[in-house]
């Protein structure tokens, strides 16, 4: 028996003036259908009244404590664009942004920057105080960064005002340490050297010719010690993968040991390869145990408050889970349908109301729930769940869990 955990980013949603939801106005034959078939309920990724990020929160479904796993999402972002990190590595976010002459932030994204490979090389290889600079752009104005040397700190403020007219803050240590001391004072260091390396880069001279705002900086922010973590496999004995269009979630399965599957056209948008990811699943289920699935773009659509493209998005879910239906043994295989977080339209960001979900496959236990919806699913037998029960279920229904007791 085998599992497929299909996480659909940002589903949840609170009801707008009718009383509807993105998915609840959806059209979904097949989702629906699964439920009247599945297991149905509620559930928190973390817990009750917790706000989670999508790096937290996909932890913990995949039964990580992020409390004692997390340190911050610079690790995960730095292992998704290809860095190989390692333990004791201090790592990351990044943006490339656009100063002025006065060194005021004029532009946070560098003018939303595509091809930064060459000022990625400006930056990668920099050692400052005996610390290794390793930098990577992560597609257009996103990088990663990590710092590796000895007697460093993840304690240590934003290099990132989070807003334009100002400049850059002073990275101070957040705690009386040798090591904060150090990293921050290597990070400013490192600063002064960006600026310098980027501001009159040939890419930057050329932007400027064609009135594109230059990428002389960049904003660093999200910093997390690199931690250890219990591999999925040695965890659970599941050969697992994930498939995903986003550098956080393939950092995710990469720190926890999941072969990551690539698809071509696959992004985080909702102008994501759809059916090609449905492909994979199906094909990628006859070589893995599990499988993890994320499909960003209902997320995307809620930051941005458009209703109708989340939708959509959902709709296209919906196709996709028609086609894995229709190609993969059903005796055999087992689905979770769930999302990671509420993303309601009218906030604009993640929140933490609870996100529907459903198990399906041979031997549950179907309730009486007949639409997958946030006004339906928490009427079924799951009842209101957190994220770190899904493994335990699932390892049960694939008959790998342990008996506990005589």
């Amino acid at each position: 028996m085998k599992a497929i955990l299909f996480i659909i980013d940002g589903l949840g949603d609170r009801p707008n003036s009718n009383g509807n939801t993105p998915l609840k106005e959806a059209d979904i034959p097949t989702l629906d259908r699964m439920a009247k078939e599945s297991i149905c309920g509620i559930m928190n990724a973390i817990d009750i009244g917790i706000r989670p990020g999508s790096d937290t929160a996909h932890l913990a479904l995949l039964g990580y404590d992020p409390y004692k796993n997390y340190t911050g999402r610079g690790p995960f972002e730095a292992a998704g664009v290809g860095i190989e990190v390692r333990p004791g590595d201090i790592a990351f976010r990044c943006n490339f942004a656009t100063l002025d002459e006065d060194l005021k932030i004029v532009d946070r994204r560098a003018g939303r920057i595509k091809n930064t490979e060459e000022l990625e090389r400006a930056i990668d290889g920099i050692e400052i105080d005996g610390v290794k600079i390793i930098f990577k752009q992560s597609g257009g104005y996103r990088a990663a960064l990590v710092l590796r040397g000895e007697e460093l700190s993840d304690k240590v403020s934003e290099g990132d005002p989070h807003k334009e007219g100002v400049e850059i803050p002073e990275i101070k240590p957040l705690e009386d340490s040798q090591e904060a001391k150090k990293t921050a004072n290597v990070l400013n260091k490192l600063l002064k050297i960006v600026y310098d390396r980027l501001n009159n880069h040939p890419v930057n001279n050329e932007r400027r010719k064609k009135g594109l705002p230059p990428a002389n900086t960049i904003l660093i922010r999200g910093a997390g010690k690199v931690p250890i973590i219990e591999p999925f496999y040695e965890r659970y004995k599941l050969k697992g993968a994930c498939i995903a269009g986003t550098g956080l979630i393939k950092g995710i399965s990469k720190m926890v040991g999941l072969d990551f599957i690539n698809v071509e056209g696959a992004t985080g948008t909702p102008n994501t390869n759809y059916m090609g990811k449905a492909k994979a699943i199906v094909e990628g289920i006859k070589k893995y145990d599990f499988i993890m699935v994320n499909v960003k773009g209902a997320d995307e659509a809620s930051h941005d408050g458009d209703y109708n493209t989340k939708v959509r998005v959902i709709e296209n879910v919906d196709k996709m889970m028609e086609y894995i239906l229709d190609n993969i043994n059903r005796e055999e295989v087992y689905i979770v349908v769930t999302g990671d977080h509420s993303s309601p339209i009218e906030v604009k960001d993640h929140s933490a109301d609870p996100i529907p979900i459903m198990i399906w496959g041979k031997g549950v236990r179907p309730d009486e729930v007949d639409k997958f919806d946030e006004f339906s699913t928490y009427k079924g037998g799951l009842c209101w769940i957190r994220g770190k029960y899904i493994m335990p279920i699932l390892l049960d229904l694939l008959n790998r869990s342990k008996k506990y007791g005589a």
